[in-house]
């Protein structure tokens, strides 16, 4: 059975993670900018949606199989690239509109649909398969060789958990400074630099090797 020691590292170890500057932390915080915090709250549960998706799956060896296979690494890896590019340029196209479009709030539809910020965070994790190699690396090393899926079940538990707080503090943050940084040349900026961002990380993920 997992320790409490095993337990608090493994948390350690998935709070540096999700800390870590990455396409995760640009969608919460642009969600959070853009419709406030319910919506990157929301957003940062899909990221911790997909996290538990990649930690089962390493667990049950999928994530392993999506490594070993060159083709599916490939799909995965375009098919998260593609997303984080079509979010790219949607920030691009908010900048180049200006400061002065309608904010998303202000939006009857995408104020009614926060599963639109759900479903951003639950594709961007999910289609990194990244993700799915860093859970093989990291899970064995905390599951004991006599793991029972209940073992396996806590530490995805946990690190749906670290995720939710740090994206929640994340949101929260974000939506505080909301008024100045909703200021029309902040925003087409804060857009613009969203934009660019997303659009690296698309690349870089495109043309990383499994």
């Amino acid at each position: 059975m997992t320790s409490a020691g095993q337990v608090a590292a493994f948390a350690g170890v998935i709070a540096l993670a999700a800390a870590s500057p990455g396409p995760d932390f640009a969608v919460v915080v642009r969600r959070s900018m853009m419709a406030g915090r319910w919506h990157g709250l929301v957003a940062g549960l899909g990221v911790a949606t997909g996290v538990f998706v990649w930690s089962v799956a390493a667990a049950m060896g999928v994530a392993a199989l999506l490594e070993a296979s060159a083709v599916a690494f490939t799909v995965v890896k375009l098919a998260g690239a593609a997303y984080l590019l079509w979010l790219g340029v949607t920030a691009l196209l908010a900048a180049r509109r200006g400061g002065d479009s309608p904010r998303f709030e202000d939006t009857p539809r995408a104020a009614a649909r926060p599963w639109v910020s759900y479903r951003d965070g639950v594709l961007c994790n999910v289609f990194n398969p990244k993700c799915g190699v860093f859970f093989m690396a990291v899970l064995p090393q905390f599951v004991p060789m006599d793991g029972r899926p209940a073992d396996v079940l806590l530490l995805s538990s946990v690190a749906v958990l670290v995720t939710v707080a740090w994206f929640a503090t994340v949101a929260t943050l974000v939506a505080a400074l909301r008024r100045v940084l909703s200021r029309p040349r902040i925003r087409r900026t804060l857009d613009a630099l969203t934009g660019a961002v997303l659009i690296a990380l698309g690349l870089r993920l495109a043309t990383t090797s499994a």
